[in-house]
C-alpha cells in the first residue's frame, strides 16, 4: 500500500486517493524533494497527542485491603486518603468483582483520617452486613494492622501503611 502524509499530518492511501488528501483536500506532490519538504513541515506542526484522563496529582496509597478468601482471592486493593467507598460498582473507591453477596454500592466504608492518622471501617447504606473481627459493624469501628474484614463471601486483611510511623507529607496538597 502506498501512504502519504498531507501537510496537517494526515495519511492517506495515495493509490486511492490520488495525491490529494480525503480529509482536507491539501494537495500533495509527490516527487522526493517535496516529500522532505513535506515531512519537515508536519514536523513542525503541533502533533495531536491522547488523552490519557486526569494526570494532575496522585491519590497517595494509605493502606490496603488484601482478600483472602473468595473470588478474588490474592488481589490488593488501594486505600487512600479519607472515605473509601467499598461496592461492585464501577464508581466505587474499592471494587470488588466476582463477589455477588457484596452490594453494588456502599457495602461498607473505610475511612483514613489524615489529622488523627488513624483507620476506621464503617458500615454501608446498602442491605449487607460488614464484619470486623468475626463481628457486625453497626457503628464505626477502628482497624489496626492485620485485622479481619469480611464482606460477603469474600474476606480481606487490612494492611495500613499511613499512620504513627509514616505520613505522607502535606498529604499532596491536601489541608
Amino acid at each position: 500500500m502506498s501512504l502519504s502524509r498531507c501537510l496537517n499530518g494526515h495519511m492517506f492511501s495515495s493509490r486511492r486517493h490520488g495525491n490529494t488528501c480525503p480529509y482536507c483536500n491539501v494537495v500533495v506532490e509527490q516527487s522526493s524533494k517535496n516529500t522532505s519538504q513535506i515531512s519537515q513541515s508536519v514536523e513542525e506542526v503541533e502533533k495531536t497527542m491522547p488523552y490519557l484522563g486526569e494526570t494532575e496529582g496522585i491519590e497517595p496509597v494509605t493502606g490496603w485491603l488484601v482478600c483472602i478468601e473468595g473470588p478474588q482471592m490474592g488481589q490488593d486493593y488501594r486505600i487512600i486518603s479519607e472515605k473509601n467507598f467499598i461496592g461492585r460498582a464501577e464508581d466505587m473507591h474499592i471494587r470488588i468483582i466476582g463477589d455477588n453477596t457484596i452490594s453494588r454500592r456502599n457495602h461498607a466504608v473505610i475511612v483514613y483520617d489524615p489529622k488523627k492518622r488513624n483507620f476506621f471501617l464503617l458500615p454501608g447504606d446498602a442491605s449487607g452486613l460488614a464484619y470486623h473481627n468475626n463481628e457486625a459493624i453497626y457503628s464505626p469501628t477502628e482497624l489496626s494492622p492485620y485485622d479481619v474484614i469480611q464482606l460477603g463471601r469474600s474476606v480481606f486483611i487490612f494492611i495500613p501503611l499511613c499512620g504513627v510511623h509514616f505520613e505522607w507529607e502535606n498529604d499532596q496538597g491536601k489541608e
